[in-house]
Parts: structure tokens; sequence; C-alpha cells
């Protein structure tokens, strides 16, 4: 009988070091690095074939061999993942892309693309017997986590900057979540949990401090080509805060590739910052293997605030890698894209997922992008999750009057 994951073990990316996938495990005890998840994917590839996917659940968890519970009763789900990925021709006649799409994560379960971190990475904390987790957060991935835990009985302690968003506030307190403020970034934030995970027990589950959040991030890779039909586009862009999600596409095109299932060239991929927080385009532009704290952090797109992330050397080498850059986009444009895609195509997009489409259209002024290539934007979220950024102002009519 086939096994209902391949899992086979952690390995450093930074120094090699293994460790046993079924022990708790956080980041590396050598040089601390993030853990990524490993597979058999020499069995796997002799097993299941793209034809195989047909039929299954229209959830992430379609590529149950390729993700990391073992035991199918250990699923935590939502019914998150096989977003939509529509084209957006009036959005790309506007900017000068002829085959835009644009990858939507606001349909997922609570709202965003954390849901998918949230799906494995309380599955397999269950699986490994962790009764709390505790993080730090700029708020989604904070209430999908703690949306998931509710829904598994693991309990969570929470930490977020006091202006994270209302919504994603509100969230994690009506699931349950013990949650705290601190007048500071996620990063004040991640030393405040990582002292309290060390006081309480509790496992700490903060971006890429735990190795299974990445692979429920990878499907995002995983669904693109097979939405595609197996032929993969030319450049995909995304939000980079943690940068857990474009390490996670990097990743799934690598075991694609290893399956069988595609072939290079890979998309280009571009990490999309905020000029008021950039640490990652800093790197790339000075040529640095990683990045230092960005300080005095300040962007509308919180999410993607991230001031100094653990894997950034990951999102680099998958950035360089593919051939792809790094971008920083100021508020405005961000904002100018967000009502921009909202009257061009009808969809209500968060302000991470507007500061890609402003960098896709940066691009293509530049030349970095062709007008015929085919361009992927992910959406990170809803922008129903953000309601203070719009602010409508409508006359107020009386009673039979006439327009």
């Amino acid at each position: 009988m086939a096994p209902h994951s391949y899992l086979s073990h952690l390995e450093c990316p930074r120094c090699g070091r293994t460790y046993d996938a079924d022990r708790v495990t956080n980041t590396c005890a050598e040089c601390g690095a993030p853990l990524l998840v490993r597979y058999d994917l020499q069995a796997l590839g002799k097993r299941l074939k793209p034809a195989d996917l047909a039929g299954r659940p229209a959830t992430l968890w379609r590529y149950y061999e390729l993700l990391p519970v073992r035991d199918p009763a250990n699923v935590i789900s939502l019914g998150e993942g096989m977003t939509p990925l529509w084209p957006a021709r009036r959005l790309g006649e506007q900017v000068g892309l002829d085959d835009l799409w644009i990858k939507d994560e606001g349909l997922n379960p609570t709202g965003t693309f954390k849901a998918r971190g949230a799906a494995t990475g309380v599955s397999r904390a269950r699986e490994l017997g962790i009764q709390a987790v505790a993080m730090p957060t700029n708020g989604n991935a904070g209430g999908a986590w703690a949306a998931y835990c509710a829904r598994a009985g693991i309990e969570i302690a929470l930490c977020m900057p006091v202006d994270a968003p209302l919504l994603a506030q509100q969230e994690a307190h009506l699931v349950g979540a013990r949650s705290y403020q601190v007048r500071g970034q996620i990063t004040d934030a991640g030393k405040i949990i990582a002292a309290g995970a060390k006081k309480y027990g509790w496992f700490e589950a903060a971006t890429l401090k735990e190795p299974y959040r990445i692979e429920g991030k990878k499907t995002m890779g995983l669904e693109i080509a097979e939405q595609f039909g197996w032929q993969l586009p030319g450049t995909i862009l995304y939000p980079t805060g943690g940068g857990v999600g474009i390490i996670g596409i990097y990743k799934a095109l690598l075991e694609l590739e290893a399956l069988g299932w595609v072939q290079r060239p890979f998309p280009r991929l571009v990490a999309v910052q905020a000029a008021g927080c950039a640490p990652i385009v800093a790197a790339y532009d000075a040529g640095k293997p990683d990045s230092v704290l960005w300080e005095n952090a300040a962007t509308v797109a919180q999410g993607i605030r991230v001031p100094k992330a653990l894997g950034d050397f990951l999102v680099l080498e998958a950035v360089r890698a593919t051939g792809g850059t790094c971008v920083a986009v100021d508020d405005a444009a961000t904002m100018a894209a967000f009502e921009q895609v909202a009257r061009r195509e009808g969809a209500f997009i968060c302000p991470e997922g507007a500061a890609a489409v402003a960098a896709a259209a940066q691009l293509r002024r530049t030349g970095f992008l062709r007008p015929d290539e085919r361009v992927v934007v992910l959406n990170t979220g809803s922008g129903l999750k953000y309601p203070d950024l719009v602010h409508p102002q409508m006359p107020v009519l009386a009673i039979g009057a006439e327009i």
C-alpha cells in the first residue's frame, strides 16, 4: 500500500544537516537556519502522474503525497486551496501586458493565503502531539492559525503590533486565541513570543521557525502549474514580507521538476516589497546573500511590513536562481493599483496584492516584463479584511428625491 505522504526527513538548506521529521523541531540546531521538508521524490515519481489528480477534492490536500501529514485523520481543513486563477484582460490592457493573470488567494478560508500554511502547520502539529503554539503576527497569519488551532483543539498565543488590521485582531479573539499587542514591529512581537515560548513550553510557530507552514504555501506553485496544464508562466510576482510564499513556490517548482511534471525554464520569481520596508530589495540591489534589519518600517501594506525575515537568504536564492528580481513600490502606487484593479476587474484585492500589481506595471515600463509574456500576480488576500482603506463619499438623498 502506498503511503499517504512521501515525507522523508528535514534538511537545513544552509549547512546540510538532516533531522528526523517525526520529532518536534524548530530551526537547525547547528546554524539556526529554517528547515525544509524533504520527500522521497524518486519513489513518488514512479507511482504518481498528473492524471492521477483528476477527481480529487479541489483543495490543497489533493497533493497529499507532497504534504507532510502521514495520517489523513490528522488533517485539519476548512477547504483551503485551489483558488481561482483568472485572466485580468482589462487591467492588462492598461498596464501593457497582454497575458496578465491574478491568482486570487482572498477566496481562502479566513480570507488570505495564510490559511494554507495554517492548514499544514496545524495539521502537522496535531500529528506530532503539540498542544500549544505561539507566534508573532502582523494580523492575518495569527487569525488563520488561531482558526485552525480552534478546529484542532490546540491552544495558541499571539502577539501583534497595535496597528494590526482590526478584522484580524477580531478574528483571533473570536476563535479563542490568547492575544497580546505590542507598540512596535513584528520583530518586537517575535522577541516577546520567543521569551513566552521558552517560559511556558509553547511550540514556537513563527515564520520559518517551524518547517511545515511552507508546505502549505508551496501549493500555490503546484496549483499554478496544474491550472496552466503544467505549462509554466513566464513571471510570477509575489508580495514579500517573511517570504514563505516565494520560497514555497520555488520549492514546488523544484519538486515538480524532480517528478518530471514540468521543465525549465522556471518562471522568473519577483519579490515585491514596500518602499517603506524593503530589506530584501536592498540586499538584492547590493548583491548580498541576506538582508539587514530595516529601521522604522512603515507601509499601508502591513502584511509585508517585516523589517528582517529569517528566510531572506532563501528568497534571494529563489529570485536569483530563476532570473527574477526584487522591486519596491511606494504606498501611493499601491493604493492607485488597489483602486485600478477594482475598477478594471471588479476585484477587491488586499493592499499587498495591489503592491504586486503596481510592481508589474513598474516592471513593464522598465522593460523587464515583455508585453506578450504570461505574467501571474499573487493577490494574497481579500480587500474585505481592510475596510479602513476605503472611504466612499456618497451623496445622501431625501426619500423620493430624483437623481
